[in-house]
């Protein structure tokens, strides 16, 4: 069960995705009508919570990038915690939902999350457990799991990056941001009147 929620993993994400985009589209934030400013607040605190995903995806994703499954990275940003991809990926998420400029999104994105990734998370571990054993174990001995622990940080003076693997992780890493930039186009649309909401929410 788990290894399939691993394996399909993507997969899931892009339906879930395909279903979000449909309820932003039909949509609009009951905020942007009755409280511009707290609207605004919103609007920001998302964009800064996407611009710190971005930028910690790629961070992680220059220690991971064509190292996968072939040796355990503990340095860096995995030497803070085990599933960093992951916690920016919840920091992005919460900042798309923000970026709506409702409270209900972010809410229900970290519901789904939460819901999901930890699956995933078990998973992958159970991997690295059988592909490393003891020195993974010792690893979650001293590194947590989720949530960053910056008091253990470890960085090495030099590291040896593949850039061609990291190039297309990059990529994966902006769609934060791409995400951001589509609903400015849906709100656009729906400003010059090519797309109606069907509702307004908070």
């Amino acid at each position: 069960m788990l290894l399939n929620i691993e394996k399909y993993r993507i997969l899931i994400s892009r339906i879930v995705a395909v279903f979000v985009l449909f309820f932003i589209l039909t949509t609009k934030s009951q905020w942007e009508i009755n409280n511009e400013m707290f609207s605004f607040v919103l609007l920001f605190i998302g964009i800064v919570l996407v611009g710190i995903a971005s930028l910690g995806r790629m961070w992680c994703s220059l220690y991971i990038a064509g190292y996968k499954d072939k040796q355990l990275i503990t340095k860096g940003p995995y030497s803070i915690c085990r599933n960093p991809l992951y916690f920016f990926s919840m920091v992005g998420v919460l900042g798309i939902g923000f970026c709506t400029e409702t409270l209900i999104f972010p809410t229900l994105f970290i519901l789904l999350f939460s819901c999901y990734y930890p699956f995933v998370i078990k998973s992958e571990e159970n991997r690295l457990r059988a592909l490393f054993g003891d020195v993974f174990e010792k690893y979650t001995r001293n590194v947590p799991a989720f949530f960053p622990d910056i008091s253990i940080f470890e960085e090495p003076e030099t590291y040896k990056v593949k850039p061609g693997v990291y190039r297309i992780h990059i990529f994966s890493a902006l769609w934060f941001v791409w995400s951001v930039g589509i609903l400015e186009v849906i709100e656009g649309f729906r400003k010059t009147g090519l797309i109606d909401a069907l509702w307004t929410i908070y």
